[in-house]
C-alpha cells in the first residue's frame, strides 16, 4: 500500500483579520463656526486610535489651517491649533482643497505645518478597509 499526499505535518492556513475602515471626515466649516470646525477635528483624534483616519477641509475649512488661521476655542473642546496639531503628530492625514485655498486668495505655502495640499490617492489609499464618510 502507497500512501500519498500526507498532510500530517502541514500547518492551516493563517487567516488575516479584516482590514479596519477608514473614517473620512470632511469639513466644510471655518472659524466662523466653531462647533462645526471643532467637533469633527476632535472626532478625528478620537477614531485615530482605532481606525484609519482622513481628514479634508474645503469651502471655508481651509482658512483654519492656514498659518495665520485664529486660533478657534470653544468651551468642552481643545483648540483647533491643539486638534491639527495632535492629527499630524499622530500621522493622519489632514488636506486642504487647493482649489478652496486659492479663492481664499491662500497657496499651499500658507497651509500650517503638517497640513498638505489634498491628493486625489489620498483619498482612497489611507486604509485598506471600507472608507466611511463623516461630512461637516
Amino acid at each position: 500500500m502507497v500512501m500519498t499526499g500526507c498532510t500530517c505535518n502541514q500547518q492551516a492556513p493563517v487567516q488575516e483579520a479584516p482590514a479596519k475602515d477608514g473614517i473620512f471626515i470632511h469639513i466644510t466649516a471655518g472659524p466662523e463656526d466653531p462647533h462645526r470646525l471643532l467637533m469633527p477635528l476632535r472626532m478625528a483624534v478620537m477614531m485615530g486610535d482605532t481606525n484609519d483616519v482622513a481628514v479634508y477641509l474645503d469651502i471655508k475649512g481651509v482658512l483654519a489651517v492656514v498659518k495665520d488661521a485664529p486660533e478657534v476655542t470653544m468651551e468642552t473642546f481643545p483648540s483647533s491649533y491643539e486638534l491639527v496639531s495632535k492629527l499630524v503628530e499622530m500621522g493622519i492625514p489632514v488636506m486642504a482643497c487647493p482649489g478652496c485655498l486659492k479663492a481664499a486668495g491662500k497657496s499651499p505655502e500658507d497651509l500650517m505645518d503638517g497640513v498638505k495640499v489634498a491628493d486625489k490617492n489620498t483619498f482612497f489609499n489611507f486604509t485598506k478597509g471600507r472608507i466611511l464618510t463623516i461630512d461637516y
